[in-house]
């Protein structure tokens, strides 16, 4: 039984994603390969079960420093994307919010949701004052979450990593505790 399961909507859960469902994380892991390899660096790295373990048990020890979480996000009990702290630095009142979808989980709202209730708990639990959201110049699905959370376009990082050879450029965008909870969306905005 999970510590907590937070709803979504209807048909879909949000809860911790922890070393012991590395099968389950491994499984969907393999079916989102194809969307998310290019912008969640652990995907090409989480292919066997040893590795979706230690995939698993490097957020699990961040949660226990205090320094990063990580959840999934459940649509009709089946594991189809997830959310996390991929930093979280209390002493600075800064932390970087992360998501990834596979295709299945696509088009339902999940991930704006899901990422509304990690903002508002690193605001309004933990007294943070800064939540940023970093991503890939050709990641639009992201980019497009980044401006649904109400996030401002800080900047662009060129050349700041390497993906399979090619240097990759990533935008910085924020929202500051002032500004939370941005306006609601509007109607033409997926939720």
């Amino acid at each position: 039984m999970p510590v907590f399961t937070l709803p979504l909507g209807d048909r879909a859960r949000l809860r911790p994603l922890e070393p012991w469902r590395a099968p389950e994380f491994l499984a969907h892991i393999d079916r989102a390969r194809p969307t998310v390899d290019p912008w969640i660096p652990w995907a090409s790295l989480s292919t066997d079960l040893a590795s979706a373990t230690a995939t698993l048990q490097r957020y699990a020890d961040r949660q226990a420093e205090d320094s990063g979480r990580l959840f999934g996000i459940w649509l009709d009990g089946t594991l189809v994307g997830g959310v996390m702290f991929t930093r979280f630095d209390k002493d600075a009142g800064t932390c970087e919010v992360g998501c990834w979808l596979e295709a299945a989980g696509e088009g339902h709202g999940l991930v704006t949701r899901a990422c509304r209730l990690l903002i508002d708990w690193a605001f309004t639990e933990r007294g943070m004052s800064r939540v940023e959201w970093w991503v890939a110049t050709g990641n639009t699905r992201s980019i497009a979450a980044a401006r649904r959370l109400g996030m401002t376009h800080e900047g662009t990082l060129r050349r700041r990593y390497p993906h399979r050879g090619v240097r990759q450029d990533s935008e910085v965008w924020s929202i500051l505790a002032e500004e939370w909870p941005p306006p609601a969306p509007r109607r033409s905005e997926p939720a």
